[in-house]
């Protein structure tokens, strides 16, 4: 039987990147998943490249009727929720906090953390009734440690933490289990629209970036969507049933700190510098 046989997903910001990857790889787990994205053209190539197990629907998870909407396509067609992965995101504000512009500080903190909490509101309604059903939302490696991310970024990040461990507590009590995951760096698009790049122009960074990113932790190579897909697959499934409340971070050690190589390295030069009596 397939990890994910039987079970229906909502994957926000499904149509690329991460969540690109996390639909491909539920759809071959067996699952039955909803591409919740504001990318309509690609959201439905996708769907229609999946054929009968995924299914397209415009959202926006800064507005609530548009991610009510989403979970209840989803049960509409399928008759039940089994997962939801909250994953839609993007850079945000950036720059010092002195210069911060607060409408862009509002819309930032409008997908990254209100749409998280749209996510858990109206999918946990359908879980607490059905018994059962696992919300994963994508947090980061920002929230977790400092200089990894933007301000405003890396606070959504560990507020989406902590509301993922708070929540846990209420809604494990109706069979509702509540994870989230924080990724390194992956090599997604999203550096390119960070740039301000159309998709199209940051879908062509991606390659770039793997060789960059390969050089920023000690498993030497960039982080991909898949690894990401295959963290959120685990714990959406059964495999993963008395795990709860959890942040599981998925960096290649990123977050250990500086590289030990580096250290030596460092460490080295100093005591070259000092000559030792009875030392050449």
């Amino acid at each position: 039987m397939a990890q994910l046989e039987g079970k229906v997903a909502v994957i926000t910001g499904g149509a690329s990147g991460i969540g690109e990857g996390t639909v491909r790889k539920f759809v071959g787990s067996g699952a039955r998943v909803v591409i919740s994205d504001v990318q309509d053209a690609r959201g439905q190539k996708l769907a229609e490249e999946l054929g009968p197990s995924a299914s397209f629907y415009h959202t926006d998870v800064a507005e609530e009727e548009e991610v009510r909407a989403a979970v209840a396509h989803a049960v509409q067609k399928w008759g039940r929720l089994d997962v939801m992965f909250n994953n839609a995101g993007y850079g945000g504000v950036s720059g010092s906090i002195c210069d911060v512009d607060m409408a862009q500080y509002d819309a930032t903190v409008a997908v990254l953390l209100r749409g998280v909490v749209l996510g858990m509101k109206h999918a946990g309604r359908v879980m607490k009734d059905q018994g059962s059903g696992s919300i994963i939302s994508t947090a980061s490696v920002a929230g977790v440690g400092i200089g990894f991310g933007p301000h405003v970024y890396s606070a959504a990040k560990a507020a989406v933490i902590h509301l993922t461990k708070s929540v846990a507590n209420e809604l494990g009590e109706s069979g509702v289990r509540v994870n989230a995951i924080c990724p390194g760096g992956i090599a997604t698009p999203i550096f390119g629209k960070g740039m301000g790049l159309s998709a199209e122009q940051a879908d062509l960074t991606v390659e770039l970036m793997k060789d960059r990113l390969a050089m920023g932790q000690p498993i030497r190579r960039a982080g991909l969507p898949e690894d990401i897909a295959n963290a959120a697959a685990w714990l959406a499934s059964d495999e993963a049933s008395f795990v709860t409340g959890h942040a599981l971070v998925v960096d290649g050690g990123i977050t250990t700190g500086r590289l030990w190589s580096e250290r030596q390295q460092a460490s080295e030069a100093r005591l070259a510098q000092f000559k030792l009596p009875g030392n050449q």
